[in-house]
């Protein structure tokens, strides 16, 4: 058994051990918190495995799984992939820790979906056999759907069917894709399918069916309407998870599938897309600022960061598209962080309304201290993580079009308000109310569990080289592969013209 499926196994294990437990819940959070933990030290053994300098998919392991059509329990990773298994094995463990108290019903199913959860989105991430993937990309949406209508808030039940049926449908397009594919091929193994030879029609309707499936995940506006809803009613940890990781399935499966698989398609949408993604940029950020509630404000400011990402993935340069990837990273890791400070505020006072707060900064300055400094990664200042996610992007876009680069900005500065404005209207000022006055600061579990987020986020910002070095060799493979699937069109459509005259 190689190290990736270790790695999977593990928190499914994990989940095995919480149904066949019948014990009290302290063990059953010690359960989940060690299955947790032994993925993410499984995780780092991946990586030092991992070869940097490999631009190809490493370490792969290959078992027959359905031999009647061919299927494979087929993993690899590459750069991309092994940054993104990295993060979820890294916020896990967080996310049932900052859990500890303040869920108490059906504890062990809310524990065991979370495990599940991990495992289906590493599957994700390593799968190289188009059903296997599928299958976890569906798979994903199952414990995601019961944290949000089991163990959510009011509106729960409405968020967590809406989730589940925009995500359902997008993904049943790529269904039908991969489908045609096999048909094609014989096969749902990745390299197969990436030496298919294409017509321009053929790849133009393949690139749709992937790119709805994986923009609803993003989500890439207009089709992001659920994640607001399912933000909002989600526990902390949902919130956490959803934006560390979840959404960036979508974001990876355009740069593992989407773009190698369909280079001509990819090219003649990339203007578009750029579009889109510029117009999901400020709508999300306008839309922010225009919040009441702090945990939808931080949704839309998703949609907006996100579109960041996307913009990156098709500026289609090595400096754009690789900081899409660390923008992956960084978005994951500053606003899963701003979403367990709400929940941890939301503990205290059951309230998430912007007005209510006030003068905070006097009562909870270590609150304070954590949430404006994750505020200004978020935000992109310099030093910090989201600069040198934020910033290439940017520079990358403004060299192959201009008026997306400027106009992708003005997001920036719209940041800088919908993340100040709120900051200063809840922390600063008159400490006005008795419910203010008496907010208590983090305690010790709390703040164990921000620490490392904010350490990452720091060295990320002073150092971000490493990251850059795992991630450049392979987003230069794929850049590669659109660029000769584009030449390889080109030559044989030359052919044919010279055969038709």
């Amino acid at each position: 058994m190689g190290i990736i499926t270790i790695t999977l196994a593990i928190p499914v294990l994990g989940a095995l051990l919480l149904g066949l437990h019948d014990g009290d819940d302290r063990t059953s959070k010690i359960i989940a918190l060690v299955a947790s933990l032994a993925t993410f030290v499984a995780s780092i053994v991946l990586l030092v495995q991992f070869q940097v300098s490999d631009a190809n998919l490493q370490l792969a392991e290959r078992l027959t799984w359905i031999p009647a059509i061919g299927a494979e329990f087929s993993l690899a990773v590459d750069g991309v992939s092994l940054v993104l298994i990295l993060l979820t094995t890294f916020l896990t463990p967080l996310i049932l820790v900052a859990s500890w108290h303040s869920i108490t019903d059906r504890l062990r199913g809310y524990l065991a979906a979370f495990l599940l959860l991990e495992t289906a989105v590493i599957g994700v991430f390593a799968a190289t056999d188009l059903l296997l993937f599928y299958f976890f990309f569906e798979f994903s949406l199952v414990p995601m759907y019961l944290i949000i209508g089991i163990w959510g808030g009011a509106g729960r039940k409405y968020a967590a069917v809406k989730f589940f049926l925009y995500t359902l449908l997008g993904g049943l397009l790529m269904l039908i894709a991969i489908l045609y594919l096999y048909g094609q091929t014989g096969t749902f193994a990745y390299s197969d399918v990436l030496a298919l030879s294409l017509s321009a029609t053929e790849q133009r309707w393949l690139f749709l069916a992937f790119l709805v499936a994986f923009a609803v995940k993003v989500p890439v506006f207009p089709l992001h309407t659920w994640l607001p809803d399912a933000h909002t009613e989600a526990p902390t940890g949902g919130s956490v998870f959803l934006a560390g990781v979840l959404l960036k399935m979508g974001t990876f499966g355009l740069l593992r599938y989407a773009l190698p698989f369909f280079p001509d398609a990819t090219t003649e949408f990339a203007p578009w897309l750029l579009g889109i993604s510029v117009v999901g940029i400020l709508y999300g950020a306008i839309v922010a600022l225009m919040q009441g509630d702090i945990k939808r404000l931080i949704a839309y400011s998703s949609v907006s960061h996100m579109g960041f990402v996307v913009l990156g993935t098709f500026a289609l340069t090595t400096t754009a598209t690789s900081a899409s990837v660390v923008q992956m990273v960084n978005h994951g890791l500053s606003t899963g962080a701003l979403f367990l400070l709400i929940g941890f505020l939301y503990e205290r006072r059951h309230t998430r309304q912007i007005a209510a707060f006030g003068g905070l900064a006097k009562q909870v300055p270590v609150m304070a201290g954590l949430w404006l400094t994750v505020s200004l990664s978020s935000l992109a200042l310099p030093g910090l993580n989201g600069f040198v996610g934020e910033f290439p992007i940017l520079l990358g876009t403004f060299q192959i079009n201009r008026t997306a680069g400027v106009l992708a900005t003005f997001g920036a500065v719209l940041a800088a308000l919908y993340l100040l404005w709120p900051y200063q209207r809840m922390f600063h000022g008159p400490l006005d109310t008795a419910d203010n006055a008496n907010t208590s600061d983090l305690k010790p579990r709390e703040i164990g569990v921000l620490v490392p987020l904010v350490v990452l986020i720091v060295a990320i910002g002073l150092y971000p080289k490493p990251l850059y070095d795992i991630v450049e060799p392979s987003v230069d493979r794929v850049l590669t592969e659109v660029a000769e699937g584009v030449d390889a069109a080109g030559d044989v459509l030359g052919t044919a013209e010279e055969d038709g005259s």
